[in-house]
């Protein structure tokens, strides 16, 4: 069924029955209850630290050992589809970022991927800095990522320091 065809049939639904879908989804798909919980109460600065904490679990679980870099970015992209504000969008890719750079530091040399992933939502985070204005409210955290990975292997210092003076000077 297309977009379309479906708001056509839900146009076509009384009010009662539309509450009742929305309540049935509501309770049997959880992306769509934190969504709604999201719109009923958009408190951006309070769902933000939830999905900073799914990200840091990422990397450092609450049980056991060992990262899962598709649970971070599964994190991110759940975040995205909240519409939240580029700064707090921001923020949450510096945070997947800097959890990343700190496992590296605490644990060492991981592997190619792993940096690759880390590189690309730094490079997503500058260009997000750089397309909304946020230069001052970023500067200072994206350079100690910089300083924080001096001594990390696989160029992976170098990559972030292209995207990082790609747009501070």
């Amino acid at each position: 069924m297309s977009k379309r065809e479906l708001k056509k049939q839900l146009e076509m639904l009384d009010k009662k029955k539309l509450i009742s879908l929305i309540s049935d989804l509501y309770d049997k798909n959880k992306s769509v209850k934190e969504y709604l919980d999201y719109f009923a109460n958009p408190n951006e600065k309070e769902t933000l630290e939830i999905y900073k904490t799914k990200v840091r679990e990422a990397f450092y679980p609450k049980c056991g050992f060992g990262f899962k870099l598709a649970n971070g970015k599964k994190a991110i992209s759940d975040f995205r589809k909240l519409n939240p504000s580029s700064k707090s969008l921001v923020d949450l890719l510096m945070c997947y970022v800097e959890s990343g750079v700190e496992f590296t530091n605490d644990y060492g040399d991981i592997n190619e991927g792993f940096y690759s992933s880390i590189e690309s939502v730094y490079h997503n985070a500058m260009k997000l800095i750089d397309k909304n204005g946020l230069h001052n409210n970023y500067k200072i955290r994206a350079h100690n990522i910089l300083n924080e990975t001096k001594n990390i292997g696989w160029g992976f210092h170098d990559t972030l320091s292209d995207s990082y003076y790609d747009i501070y000077d």
